[in-house]
């Protein structure tokens, strides 16, 4: 069966870190786009950061250039978004999900693209 389940969210201060995990189970992780998104209360869905498959390309929204960055693990078959210089902003519901095709050049930030979704995990980040 195949799932997402996201990890690693959590309160922190302005200018903090975290790392959140999206661990596959199912399919291979490399095998396939992993994207990450989030939803603030009130607002869409938006792409936060995406990776294609074997790690070719990689995109970010340009709210988090230079600030996120995404990763794999394959040996974990996770995928990792570690976020750093952390904003009030960036509060909402993280999601990791897979990408419709096995494409290694392409890195979607369009939830269309996405087929399988994880629960996701909450970030607040709070003084």
């Amino acid at each position: 069966q195949l799932q997402l389940v996201e990890s690693g969210g959590g309160l922190v201060q302005p200018g903090g870190s975290l790392r959140l995990s999206c661990t596959a189970s199912g399919f291979t992780a490399d095998s396939y786009t992993i994207g990450w998104f989030r939803q603030a209360p009130g607002k869409e869905r938006e792409g936060v950061s995406s990776m294609s498959s074997l790690g070719r390309i990689t995109n970010y929204a340009d709210s988090v250039k230079g600030r996120f960055a995404i990763s794999r693990d394959n040996a974990e078959n996770t995928v990792y978004l570690r976020m750093n210089s952390l904003k009030p902003e960036d509060t909402g519901v993280y999601y990791c999900a897979k990408g419709r095709y096995s494409n290694r050049w392409m890195a979607p930030l369009v939830a269309t693209e996405y087929d399988y979704w994880g629960q996701g995990t909450q970030v607040t980040v709070s003084s």
